[in-house]
């Protein structure tokens, strides 16, 4: 058998333990990211009922979704886009429930891990200064991102800067500017497909080129 045949498998093999070392770090660091974000006085309240903060990141992780403030839903299963938005999101990019929570391939960071409540015209918005706390220590634990999804008005405006005068469809239009970081998605939620039919270009353009970048970035 060659010398160089030994060494590359000796290389490789200590490159696959260093990569189980750091994973093992970063796994730490999630648990320890996750006992500072429930020991935090903002989120006192939903600690004190048992209610733990509902994300889901992986040092494995190629795709990162932001979305906006867990729902009513989400919070009573424990599982984050388990609801009509969430099957509406996994057609768009071509993944099975399989693929979206359990490959390690796809990290959820909404822009509150609590759901905030409602009012009369729905749920309330994620909570001012929460994802400023929070997402970068999260998306460290993440090295291996390439895409960011951002879905929704909220997780748009925060991460592409946006003034408030700008409007979202016009940013979703122009997604190409933000490729290959970044992908703005309107909110698959129910109260949206007016818009979606108003905006055919959305689902003829714009998931095309979601589900390519998906599929390619989980090794299909």
């Amino acid at each position: 058998m060659p010398a160089s045949f030994l060494f590359d498998q000796s290389l490789l093999g200590y490159k696959k333990m260093l990569f189980i070392m750091k994973e093992s770090e970063i796994l730490n660091e999630i648990e320890k990211i996750t006992e500072e974000i429930k020991a935090d006085p903002q989120n006192e309240s939903y600690t004190k009922r048992g209610i733990d903060p509902l994300f889901l990141v992986d040092p494995r992780a190629k795709i990162l979704v932001v979305g906006q403030a867990p729902g009513r839903v989400a919070e009573k299963t424990r599982l984050t886009w388990n609801d009509r938005s969430g099957d509406l999101l996994r057609e768009w990019m071509g993944v099975s429930r399989a693929e979206f929570y359990d490959s390690g391939l796809i990290g959820i960071i909404p822009m509150d891990f609590y759901f905030p409540g409602t009012s009369k015209g729905g749920d309330l918005p994620p909570r001012t200064g929460f994802a400023q706390k929070w997402h970068d220590p999260l998306r460290e634990t993440m090295p291996e991102v390439e895409l960011t999804l951002l879905v929704g008005s909220y997780a748009c405006r925060y991460y592409l800067d946006l003034k408030k005068s700008t409007r979202l469809s016009d940013v979703i239009y122009d997604y190409q500017r933000y490729l290959p970081q970044y992908l703005p998605l309107v909110h698959p939620s129910p109260r949206n497909r007016r818009w979606l039919k108003t905006n055919p270009w959305f689902e003829d353009e714009v998931i095309p080129v979601l589900q390519e970048r998906v599929a390619g970035l989980l090794g299909r």
